[in-house]
C-alpha cells in the first residue's frame, strides 16, 4: 500500500494529465457529427497500431520474470488489434454504402 501511495504522490502531474486527456477526450468525441466518423476511425486505427507496437516493445525490454508487465503488454497487443480490425471492418462498411450500386 505505501508503494501505491509512493507512486501516485510521485506521479500526481502525469495522473493529473491523464484525467485531463479523459475528460477532453469524451467531450470531443461526444460533439463528432456522423459525417465525421470515417476519418476519426482512421485515425483511431493509427492510435492503435502505435498502441500495438509501444506494447510490443515494452514487452521486449521487460524482464522475463516480471509476468504482470508481459501479461498487461500481451492484453494491450490483443485489445488493440481487436480496435484496428474492428476499426477497419467499420469504415469499409461505411465506406461501402457511397459506392454506386451496379
Amino acid at each position: 500500500m505505501n508503494n501505491l501511495l509512493e507512486f501516485i504522490s510521485n506521479n500526481l502531474q502525469l495522473i493529473y494529465i491523464l484525467i485531463l486527456a479523459i475528460f477532453i477526450g469524451v467531450e470531443l468525441i461526444k460533439n463528432v457529427p456522423s459525417v465525421l466518423h470515417t476519418p476519426l476511425m482512421s485515425g483511431a486505427n493509427a492510435l492503435s497500431g502505435v498502441v500495438i507496437v509501444g506494447a510490443l516493445l515494452v514487452m521486449l525490454q521487460a524482464n522475463p520474470t516480471d509476468y504482470l508487465s508481459l501479461g498487461l503488454g500481451f492484453v494491450a497487443v490483443v485489445l488493440g488489434i481487436i480496435n484496428v480490425i474492428g476499426g477497419f471492418a467499420v469504415t469499409d462498411r461505411m465506406l461501402q454504402m457511397f459506392k454506386k450500386k451496379k
